[in-house]
């Protein structure tokens, strides 16, 4: 995957990514018209499908809401880089099957760079700056959640293989 940088400080809880004001629907489509709407009331005007998040540690923590990580996926995020996730999100957003990357060195990324994401070299290469940085591996199962679009896409196919 490859796609523009867009920069997002520390602990980005679940109540920035899609505001509890929202969750009066769970149409992921009217979800992901607000996604991070309280850190830059623009975003998602400004942003497109294809896009990566960047921030850093603590992403997606506060309350668990599986919303978060559906609009996020909706709106067209591609995937998500930053040193730490919250425990909960982190398996939220494989559940979904949105890509989040750990990765150290977000401080080397800025907002405009093109990054591409290897998810199996395990990969991040600054296109912008031509540096490549190594993140924390994903299990392959998780890897397979992604593949499959999450984890409900992914258990209609192992059910239809049986």
């Amino acid at each position: 995957m490859r796609g523009k940088v867009w920069k997002f400080g520390k602990n980005i809880d679940t109540d920035i990514i899609i505001a509890a004001r929202y969750l009066n629907t769970s149409d992921p489509k009217e979800l992901a018209k607000h996604i991070m709407e309280d850190a830059d009331p623009k975003f998602t005007q400004k942003m497109s499908v294809g896009d990566i998040i960047v921030a850093d540690e603590n992403f997606g923590c506060g309350s668990s809401r599986e919303h978060a990580p559906i609009a996020l996926k909706e709106a067209g995020v591609a995937a998500v880089i930053a040193p730490t996730f919250a425990r909960i999100f982190y398996r939220n957003a494989f559940n979904m099957g949105l890509p989040i990357f750990e990765l150290k060195e977000i401080d080397e990324i800025n907002e405009g760079d093109t990054v591409k994401i290897d998810m199996q070299s395990g990969e991040v290469v600054n296109e912008t700056t031509g540096k490549s940085y190594k993140f924390t591996p994903i299990p392959e199962f998780m890897q397979e959640l992604v593949n499959s679009g999450g984890l409900i896409e992914y258990a209609k196919k192992e059910i239809a293989q049986n």
